[in-house]
């Protein structure tokens, strides 16, 4: 009996077990399955709420050349009408040195997540190519983001040089080779390239003087008679022609300036297609995420869309793309155009820095 109640207790035990194995079997298969799917899920989620996120903190902006200079208004311009869109700070970091080859190497170095931004230009990522020797290479290292506004050069002359106009100073360059000076910020500059491509394209000959402080000496000098004339970006040299202390012959682009209407166009003033430009894009480092790519396109396409943002560059005789042209593979195939453009020009010209 004690026997039989020993069996009948263990088999009390061992049959509920027995019976309800397959159940627990198939609980354990469901909840396995419930957490896989959770898991996927999770990172799913987590993927697209990083996605989503971006940017989640304040970004930098890197200028290759110093504070108060056209690339460090371009860069704040953008900076500040790009912020609302973004959501988030956008600062700047001015990293100078040899014509902008020191700021592109730091923007190369950066961490390849959206939160770096270089604004570079056409001498810092196109004519820099041909003259230095740099140990990074701008197609490979570096993703295009959006063309931004470019700024046309203008042909600015000594209030009392003899020619009345852009014509007239072709003509009287042809006339008296070697005498006339052109100043520009020293050997590979944008003064200096744009000076080599106007004799190509001319068949004039002058003489370069170069200034170590750019713009401001070149101006000062050219007031006071010192040297003839320069190929000097609008930005910095508009102020200047409208006080009357300089002449303005020609803008260096197909289309006049909004902030000086009366100044003609090299087509119309006598040297047609003579375009000469500094241009500015957005890049970031090589493996950036492509939605922090598009996200910051689109911020910067939003803002060169507003009004009050294109009077403002306007006035600072930046012309904007259309929106076409403004993509991130218009930039690459812009940057590509300008390379095979001036790199065999620079090369013709012995401009080189070792």
């Amino acid at each position: 009996m004690h026997g039989m109640a020993n069996v009948s207790a263990f088999e009390a035990v061992r049959m509920p077990i027995s019976l309800n194995l397959p159940a627990t079997m198939e609980r354990r298969s469901a909840m396995k399955k419930l957490s896989v799917c959770v898991a996927f899920a999770t990172i799913a989620f987590a993927g697209a709420a990083s996605a989503q996120s971006y940017p989640s903190r304040q970004i930098t902006f890197i200028v290759p050349y110093g504070p108060g200079g056209p690339a460090d208004t371009m860069g704040r311009t953008m900076a500040e009408a790009m912020r609302p869109h973004l959501g988030q700070p956008v600062v700047i970091e001015n990293v100078t040195g040899a014509n902008g080859t020191i700021g592109v190497g730091r923007m190369v170095r950066a961490a390849a997540d959206g939160y770096t931004v270089g604004v570079g230009n056409w001498p810092s990522l196109v004519t820099n190519g041909a003259i230095y020797n740099l140990n990074y290479d701008f197609q490979r290292d570096l993703e295009p983001v959006v063309r931004l506004p470019h700024n046309p050069y203008v042909a600015v002359v000594r209030k009392d040089f003899p020619a009345k106009d852009f014509r007239e100073m072709i003509t009287w360059l042809k006339a008296n080779p070697g005498k006339a000076t052109e100043g520009t910020a020293g050997l590979g500059s944008g003064q200096h390239i744009s000076g080599v491509y106007f004799q190509k394209i001319t068949g004039t000959r002058f003489q370069f003087v170069p200034y170590k402080a750019g713009s401001a000496d070149i101006i000062r000098d050219m007031i006071a008679g010192h040297i003839d004339f320069t190929f000097d970006q609008a930005i910095t040299s508009l102020n200047h022609i409208k006080s009357g202390g300089v002449k303005g012959y020609a803008v260096t682009s197909d289309k006049r300036l909004d902030a000086a209407p009366d100044i003609p166009t090299v087509d119309e003033a006598g040297a047609p297609g003579v375009y000469i430009s500094t241009w500015y894009g957005l890049w970031v480092p090589k493996g950036t995420p492509k939605d922090a790519i598009e996200r910051l396109g689109k911020a910067a396409m939003a803002a060169m869309a507003d009004p009050d943002v294109r009077a403002k560059l306007a006035a600072l005789g930046q012309q904007i793309p259309p929106p076409e042209q403004q993509t991130a593979a218009a930039l690459a195939a812009y940057q590509k155009a300008e390379i095979e453009k001036w790199h065999p020009l620079i090369k013709e010209a012995g401009i080189k820095v070792e």
